[in-house]
């Protein structure tokens, strides 16, 4: 109920800031993308300035998104192999405690497993 709360008062002012900027942001604009010909550019786009802000947007955030997600492959690769190591640790474990219970013939410690 109290992350519902938050997060309508995170949502409803955002939501208001972006219809404002796209209700005063809607007038078209020419993006040229022809750098030697400016009065008729071969390739240019027409689109209300609102959405070329919030393609902007979100081409900034995919695009750091990504950036931060590459640099952060080597501490993934480092968890992975210790998540393996832990792994063989535990395994190696189980198995000494196994024997060690098969020689003594008593029941032994108790397996742990891991849920």
């Amino acid at each position: 109920m109290i992350r519902r709360l938050v997060q309508f008062l995170i949502y409803l002012p955002l939501a208001v800031i972006l219809i404002v900027l796209s209700v005063a942001n809607r007038h078209p604009v020419t993006i040229s993308l022809d750098p030697f010909n400016g009065t008729d550019p071969a390739v240019s786009v027409t689109l209300p300035l609102f959405l070329i802000i919030f393609a902007a947007l979100l081409v900034g955030v995919v695009v750091g998104g990504t950036a931060a997600w590459l640099s952060q492959g080597k501490w993934r690769r480092r968890a992975r192999v210790h998540r393996q190591e832990a792994a063989r640790a535990r395994y190696r474990l189980d198995e000494t405690r196994r024997k060690q219970a098969d020689e003594a013939g008593a029941p032994g410690l108790p397996v742990l497993r891991r849920t």
